[in-house]
């Protein structure tokens, strides 16, 4: 199927007609490609020449491309931001304008759930992964906006407990402009998240998304404008390395929010410790899943299946590392292979419903994947399943060999392999970013803490029991800053999501004290995080109290005078 019908189908569905028009910032070429621009203040710049292609991976074709912002683009977009912060008072950034940005995010929640089902076709066509995923997580989208359209509008301020006749509260100030960079993996999940809790705040924002999938999240600047978000708010710059740079270096950027590799969030945040800019990372991970004995085989293969292969494996929570209580050891491994095999059979089109496993972002990440897989099991890891670069033609006769697709691949532990191999070798401790996943067996609670533990990352891990209490005491152990039970993945406006610091080794290899990232997305925390904290005092005293026991400097009047007078 053409990408000309395929979008020709998603325009005729009946949730394709939506407000502002389908693909309204979309130029259609004479190769019928698509082609993005800035969107700056309100509007799509098309005054930058330079283009860069963006391709569909599960195809290595072009699809369409983005025009790199030039210089004087990023710094209009930035004054464009800065303008209308500074100019918020009574439209945008005031404390007055809370219901009014309540009631903006309540419109652009129903914007964008009404677009949902076209938004999926061209978040697969620009990542690779199964269409059918993406209807099920774009379909949720919507309620980011909603929550935090809700939290703004209910919120209560604290009353603090001073003494004497002194009245204190806290309130929430925005920042200014704040710079969000997202990837590729969730180009619009991971833009929503930010997004929406940025502009509940008040703050005027500027989005940086990935390079190689940058198409949906452009599509949000004409949904912003439609709900009756002022121009200049939202700022969408496409770009790669160089656009990024311009971006953080500003001074009039006043927190930086990225989601991405441990490396460069490193980088950003030596760069925002310079500047003294508050800055929220979501970086790698390595998340552990622990099956217990008690809980049923079939249950722990289907959880283990959705915890290490959905997006391709391509999730900074994406269960690497399966850790199997001995009992069921065996059986779990030959019933995890065998649902590998069947997902394997049914790698195919990403935008055809019935396909269950998609293709990685780029044939280039494949090649790095292969060769982890070829170190493992040259080492003390054998190959179950998968492990080769698939060739011909998939279950709907999609040419495998001519995208960037990778088979579920299972490593276990070669006979006679010692642990301390296993736990030291560059499967079980880098992040892979692949459907590729080690299971090792482990004899009791606390050796399985033990292995689950052993990681140079703390974002996200799941147990997997029907003994709730022995999970509650287990859960205190465990090094992750999101922990599940009996599921995987699961992902809720309202439930915090980010690390706490790992206690594996990660700051001896030069990857910081905590590679997982820092700071929370979702939540109050989150919200609380786009804002600075102001303390509020007031004195209620009347006239003859204050003037008989808060004249600090009564004395240099009356040298007779001996009343008590408080300080501080």
């Amino acid at each position: 199927m053409s990408l000309r019908t395929r979008l020709q189908l998603a325009s005729s569905a009946r949730f394709a007609a939506a407000p502002l028009g389908a693909c309204r910032f979309i130029r259609r070429s004479s190769t019928s490609t698509l082609e993005g621009h800035a969107w700056i203040n309100g509007r799509f710049d098309r005054s930058s020449s330079r283009l860069l292609p963006i391709h569909d991976p599960a195809r290595g074709t072009r699809i369409g491309s983005i025009s790199i912002p030039t210089p004087t683009q990023v710094s209009t977009a930035l004054s464009s931001a800065h303008t209308a912060f500074d100019s918020g008072l009574g439209a945008w950034s005031s404390p007055d304008a809370v219901h009014f940005r309540s009631e903006a995010l309540s419109r652009l929640a129903g914007i964008l759930r009404e677009r949902a089902p076209e938004l999926a076709l061209l978040e697969s066509q620009q990542t690779g992964r199964c269409i059918r995923e993406f209807r099920a997580q774009l379909a949720r989208l919507y309620e980011w906006f909603d929550y935090y359209a809700a939290l703004i509008r209910v919120g209560e301020r604290s009353i603090l407990p001073l003494r004497g006749q002194l009245l204190g509260y806290k309130s929430r100030r925005p920042l200014g402009v704040v710079l969000q960079i997202t990837p590729f993996n969730h180009p619009l999940l991971i833009a929503v998240k930010k997004l929406a809790a940025a502009l509940a705040a008040g703050n005027s924002v500027i989005i940086k998304p990935s390079e190689v999938a940058p198409l949906t999240v452009l599509q949000l600047g004409p949904m912003v404008q439609a709900a009756g978000i002022p121009d200049g708010v939202v700022q969408i710059l496409p770009g790669a390395a160089e656009t990024a740079k311009l971006l953080v270096e500003d001074d009039r950027v006043r927190k930086i929010d990225f989601t991405g590799g441990t490396r460069v969030g490193t980088l950003l945040s030596e760069h925002a410790g310079r500047r003294l800019v508050p800055i929220t990372t979501e970086l790698g991970g390595k998340a552990p899943l622990v099956a217990m004995d008690d809980c049923p085989v079939d249950v722990a293969v289907n959880g283990a299946s959705f915890a290490a292969f959905v997006a391709s494996g391509q999730t900074c929570v994406s269960a690497t590392r399966v850790i199997v209580h001995e009992r069921i050891f065996d059986a779990f491994l030959a019933a995890f292979a065998r649902r590998a095999d069947a997902i394997a059979k049914r790698m195919g089109d990403p935008q055809n419903p019935a396909t269950l496993l998609g293709s990685l972002i780029s044939r280039t990440h494949v090649d790095k994947l292969h060769s982890s897989v070829q170190s493992a099991v040259s080492g003390p890891w054998r190959c179950l399943t998968g492990g080769q670069i698939p060739t011909g033609a998939g279950f709907d006769g999609h040419d495998l060999s001519g995208g960037a697709f990778y088979p579920p691949t299972i490593l276990a532990p070669t006979d006679g392999a010692e642990e301390g191999a296993l736990r030291s070798s560059a499967m079980w401790q880098d992040e892979a970013f692949g459907p590729v996943v080690c299971v090792v067996p482990f004899r009791d609670d606390a050796h399985a803490v033990e292995l689950a533990n052993d990681s140079r990352f703390g974002l996200g891990a799941s147990v997997w029991t029907q003994d709730h209490a022995r999970f509650h005491r287990l859960v205190p152990s465990i090094n992750a800053g999101i922990v599940w039970l009996n599921t995987h993945h699961r992902n809720d406006p309202s439930s915090p999501w980010g690390a706490v610091s790992p206690s594996g080794t990660a700051s001896a290899i030069g990857l910081g004290a905590n590679p997982s990232g820092i700071g929370r997305e979702n939540g109050i925390e989150a919200l609380n995080a786009y804002s600075n904290l102001q303390s509020v005092t007031l004195n209620y005293a009347d006239t003859a109290t204050m003037r008989a026991s808060e004249d600090w400097f009564k004395p240099a009047d009356d040298s007779s005078d001996t009343q008590q007078v408080r300080y501080g």
